[in-house]
C-alpha cells in the first residue's frame, strides 16, 4: 500500500520540473525540436553555445521526463534521432506564452532595472556579481 503524497513532496516535484523547463538549454533544445526530428549533430549546430556534454545531459533529462524520444536506427554507424513527445509539444505552448510575455515586458523591465540601478548604485550588477 502506498502512502499519500504530502504537499511538501508535491511542491518539491513541481519545483524540480520548473527548474528543468526554466533552464536556458532546455528551452533552446525544445524550441529546435518543435515540429521536427533532429540528430545530435544537427541539434548541436542549431543550439549556439551549447557544449556536447551539456547537450547530452539535457537530452537525457528530457527523455527521462518523457518530453522527447530518442530513436536509434540500426545502421552503420548508428543513426540517433530526437523528437518531442506529445507531452513535449504541450510544453512548447507554455514556453511560447512565456516568451510572448517576456517580449512584451522587456522594455518595462529594462526601465525598472535602470531606475533601480540608478537609485541603488551600491547594488549595481557588477557589485552583485562579486559577492560570494
Amino acid at each position: 500500500m502506498s502512502r499519500p503524497e504530502t504537499d511538501e513532496e508535491a511542491c518539491r516535484q513541481v519545483l524540480q520540473i520548473l527548474s528543468l523547463v526554466g533552464d536556458k538549454w532546455t528551452v533552446l533544445v525544445i524550441g529546435q525540436l518543435h515540429g521536427r526530428t533532429l540528430r545530435f549533430g544537427e541539434l548541436h549546430r542549431a543550439v549556439a553555445g551549447i557544449s556536447q556534454r551539456i547537450l547530452t545531459l539535457t537530452l537525457r533529462q528530457l527523455e527521462r521526463d518523457g518530453l522527447l524520444t530518442r530513436t536509434v536506427h540500426a545502421t552503420v554507424p548508428p543513426r540517433v534521432e530526437y523528437a518531442l513527445t506529445e507531452l513535449g509539444d504541450t510544453l512548447v505552448d507554455a514556453l511560447t506564452g512565456l516568451g510572448t510575455w517576456a517580449i512584451g515586458a522587456r522594455a518595462e523591465i529594462t526601465q525598472h532595472r535602470h531606475h533601480y540601478d540608478t537609485t541603488h548604485p551600491e547594488m549595481a550588477p557588477d557589485v552583485r556579481k562579486r559577492r560570494p
